[in-house]
């Protein structure tokens, strides 16, 4: 919610992220002598730092985002700047976090448009994949792509093209373990991926990651098909043999059409990247209010980039059962010994930066990318592209980085992506749309041409988050519904296709 004390019409002074909160954040420079919601400033306040709406004991916790961000290192008394000089970690990760919200009554809103698939679930998208086994068969599966668009696709246009998955593994990797588990995971997602009317899957013939692995599964005899690029004669007649088999596909996917479905079809991807001191004040916090008004109606949403996390990832668990909250603590636990082995640490206290940008402790900054989860219960946690087998807010594990996180939900089952960012991240992905979410009215307006919802309305007080969060939430319906988002506009989509390299390059 906004609270200000300025005259109707102008910007509020301060953000309250939650009802629940004990501190705002200021959109302005505050100054000595203030009258900030009744309180009175006895020191300056600057642009993204916090207020104390109330009287803190030292000791007690300090609440933002709903959630614990730190602890009183000194009595504060209401209207007082709360920052590093009074706010530390003391042993919050011994405490008890906040417990879930309750789930939401649903909105009035509660299908889209999808293409209901043989399995049940929906797609959002008809496009027909053409995946790689291996690095050695990209090049093919670029060109397969680029005839069938040029050939096929005016005689189909039920179709949203033809999508060339490609990667650089596949061989020179052990052919068992960690990494090789990964890699066939997550092809086997993309494989049975319900945006995906159809599946072409392209080997070279000698590589470790062999089509044997990949069968046809519960697609028609119509919609599936394979072969090695050494077994038709080579790169020109694989390509001629593509076209031949995805004519027929393509006849079939083209048969496809929209209809009502349940929003609870839809699975909801959550990325954030290229972030800015906004990010964890209006984008990820709207987004976590979409998060929760969609597992409200039965959808799932899934937060993800487990280094990112780090410092809050109890809260997660709080908000889990043992289980689930068990698993979590794993995903923590490797992740400490992977950086370690690597030579990193996960345990990034805020930069000198960030402390300038009003954050205090790494619990606060872990919380501004979590806020994108909302408050609903955890219902689940799962490896990388694992495929997601219940509804409601998830986990699944992965790095930081935004291909790579979003390529693990995308195999996953995610069907629509929401991408916060800050700084302007350029982010598309095929055959997952994806919706870009600018935390500042000046990104907004200086790259309209990617981002697709201005977040930045929160901080002027044009709108509040509840408000601004079910708008994200239609935006979503939308898009699952077939408008194109400005990533799909500009043909984003056929380079983001990253799964995680895990191991040795033998």
């Amino acid at each position: 919610m906004n609270e200000t004390n300025d005259t109707r019409g102008r910007a509020p002074t301060v953000l309250k992220l939650d009802p629940t909160d004990s501190v705002a954040v200021a959109l302005r420079p505050l100054a000595i002598g203030e009258t900030i919601e009744g309180l009175t400033l006895t020191n300056p306040i600057p642009v993204g730092h916090k207020l104390s709406l109330t009287d803190v004991a030292e000791g007690e916790p300090i609440i933002k985002y709903g959630q614990v961000i730190g602890r009183a290192t000194a009595a504060i008394a209401a209207g007082e700047h709360v920052h590093s000089h009074n706010c530390g970690m003391a042993d919050l990760r011994n405490a008890a976090a906040p417990a879930a919200l309750a789930r939401r009554a649903p909105p009035s809103r509660t299908t889209f448009n999808g293409f209901l698939r043989p399995d049940g679930r929906a797609g959002t998208r008809n496009y027909i994949g053409i995946l790689a086994s291996v690095n050695c068969s990209t090049t093919v599966c670029h060109a397969i792509a680029a005839e069938a668009e040029k050939r096929l696709l005016p005689r189909f246009p039920g179709i949203d093209g033809f999508a060339a998955i490609v990667h650089d593994q596949g061989c020179g990797m052990a052919g068992a373990g960690e990494g090789f588990e990964t890699l066939v995971r997550t092809l086997k997602g993309y494989r049975d991926h319900p945006n995906f009317g159809g599946i072409l899957i392209i080997g070279l013939g000698c590589e470790v990651n062999q089509l044997t692995l990949y069968q046809r599964t519960d697609w028609t005899k119509e919609r599936f098909a394979t072969f090695n690029i050494q077994e038709v004669g080579g790169s020109a007649s694989a390509v001629r043999r593509a076209l031949e088999i995805l004519e027929p596909i393509a006849a079939a996917a083209d048969r496809d059409r929209r209809s009502e479905v349940p929003v609870s079809k839809l699975t909801l991807a959550m990325q954030c990247g290229g972030s800015d001191a906004f990010s964890g004040i209006s984008a990820n916090p709207a987004l976590g209010v979409a998060s929760d008004i969609l597992v409200a109606v039965g959808g799932t949403s899934i937060l993800s980039e487990t280094p990112e996390i780090f410092g809050a990832e109890h809260l997660l668990i709080g908000r889990s059962d043992a289980a689930t909250g068990e698993k979590i603590a794993r995903m923590i636990d490797w992740w400490r010994d992977y950086a370690t082995k690597n030579g990193a640490e996960l345990d990034n206290n805020p930069s000198p930066g960030n402390k300038r940008g009003g954050l205090t402790t790494i619990l606060e900054k872990s919380l501004g990318a979590v806020a994108k989860g909302g408050r609903a219960p955890v219902s689940g946690a799962y490896a990388y592209a694992e495929t997601i087998d219940r509804t409601g807010f998830v986990y699944m594990d992965s790095p930081g980085y935004d291909p790579v996180s979003a390529t693990g939900q995308v195999a996953s089952g995610g069907n629509v992506i929401a991408f916060t960012t800050g700084r302007g991240s350029c982010f598309g992905a095929k055959p997952t749309p994806s919706i870009k979410l600018a935390s500042t009215t000046a990104l907004f307006n200086s790259m309209p041409e990617d981002m697709d919802i201005d977040c930045g309305r929160v901080l002027s007080g044009e709108t509040d988050l509840e408000a601004l969060g079910l708008s994200i939430y239609e935006t979503i319906l939308d898009v699952a519904s077939g408008k194109k988002s400005r990533s799909e506009e500009f043909g984003y989509g056929d380079h983001e296709f990253v799964p995680w390299k895990i191991g040795a390059t033998l």
